[in-house]
């Protein structure tokens, strides 16, 4: 499993086409860029790809 998804990952994941996959991506690393993150254009990390759609995180308990 790799640490950053890529447009083809975040469309299989919703079932959406390509071109929307990367809008999502868009979305998501702008709100990154606003917290101060560094991003990659046209990939997202997993974990925060997770925590916003499923609300997992990675913290032990």
């Amino acid at each position: 499993m790799n640490y950053l998804m890529t447009a083809n990952d975040v469309a299989n994941e919703l079932g959406v086409s390509k071109g929307h996959a990367y809008k999502v991506i868009r979305i998501l690393n702008e709100e990154l860029r606003e917290k101060g993150f560094v991003v990659i254009t046209g990939k997202i990390p997993r974990a925060f790809w997770e925590k916003k759609f499923y609300g997992y995180t990675n913290q032990k308990t």
